[in-house]
This record gives structure tokens, sequence and C-alpha cells, in this order.
């Protein structure tokens, strides 16, 4: 059985898409890391948070476990907490092309993989009061770098570079490909 360590309704909803079975199980963890390399730091969380469900789950279920990140400039955006701070991620990345990474866990206690996927996305350039329109609808919160490529932000993204749905959270193209190379999945489909 795959476990997602995750309770993000758009990675369910995108294993859901595809047709794998999956069953969501939770062990919350600070997402604390220390890390010099931005594109390590997803990946070392998504291992933390594996690590926290590892010895949850039967020895042959497969767990797993993503982070996701915004990169601009040197700073990584996270989640923001409130409207100054999504007003100001949103101000960062319009007119700009920053990097959204997903780091991703794959396995259990016999065999693992963890890898980060990277995906370029140009923004066009946002007045404020769009900006203010779009921090004031709920859909900023819950998103890393405060937007959602799939939702009312869309209409603002010029180009993407890379996997679409890395952006959305979840890069399922290069996760089903490292699924089939485990042996103790079984694809049902």
């Amino acid at each position: 059985m795959l476990i997602l360590g995750s309770k993000s309704p758009r990675r369910k909803e995108i294993l859901s898409l595809v047709g794998i079975d999956f069953k969501v199980i939770i062990k919350e963890v600070e997402e604390d890391i220390v890390c010099d390399n931005y594109l390590d730091y997803p990946k070392l969380t998504a291992i933390k948070k594996a690590m926290a469900l590892i010895d949850e789950v039967n020895p042959d279920d497969i767990i797993l476990c993503c982070d996701t990140i915004v990169h601009i400039g040197n700073e990584i955006l996270g989640k923001p907490h409130n409207k100054e701070e999504a007003f100001q991620m949103i101000k960062n990345i319009s007119g700009n092309t920053h990097e959204v990474v997903t780091g991703v866990f794959l396995g259990n206690k016999e065999e693992q993989v963890t890898y980060s996927v990277l995906t370029k996305v140009t923004v066009s350039t946002l007045t404020d009061q769009e900006i203010i329109d779009y921090i004031n609808t709920s859909e900023p919160y819950d998103k890393a770098g405060g937007y959602a490529i799939q939702g009312l932000f869309g209409k603002y993204i010029e180009k993407i570079d890379g996997d679409y749905y890395n952006v959305v959270g979840l890069p399922i193209s290069s996760i089903y490909k490292h699924l089939k190379l485990l042996k103790n999945y079984k694809d049902k489909k």
C-alpha cells in the first residue's frame, strides 16, 4: 500500500486523478531544517516527515512524503501566515521567474529514494490592486509562495519550464517512475 504522509488536498487529488491507490497517515513534525542549499531543503524536510512515519506503517508499505518551496533570489518562500506576508511574496514573484522545488521521499526501511524536482515559473507583473484582490481570497494561505497555479492565480502565469504538477505540489510523473522501481510497489491499474 502507498502511504501518503501529507494532509495536502492537492496531493491527494493528484494521486486519485492518476488512479494510484493510497492511504493517508500524517504525523506532525517541525519543519525546522537548517540547510545552505535550497535544493536540498525540501528533500531533507520530506525525509524528516517520512522518518516520523517509518515505524508506524507496515514494513511492506511504501511511504510518500513531499515538501514544496518557492525560491527566488536568495529567498525561500514557504506558506504565508498573514496578508502582509502573502502580499510581499506575490510582490516578489510578480514580473519575475522563480523556481518551485519539491523534495520527495519514497520508500520504507528496506529501500528508499529521495530527490528534488525543479520547475521554473514566470509570473506577469501584477498591480498592487491585483495583489490585494488575490490575497483577499482564501487561496494563498496554504501554498508555498502564496499562490495556486491551478486556481485564481493561473491567469498570471506566463510560462512554466518543467513539470506543471510539481508546481501544484506533487511531481507525479517522476514519482510514478520511481514507484515502479521499488520492489514492494504493486500497481493495481
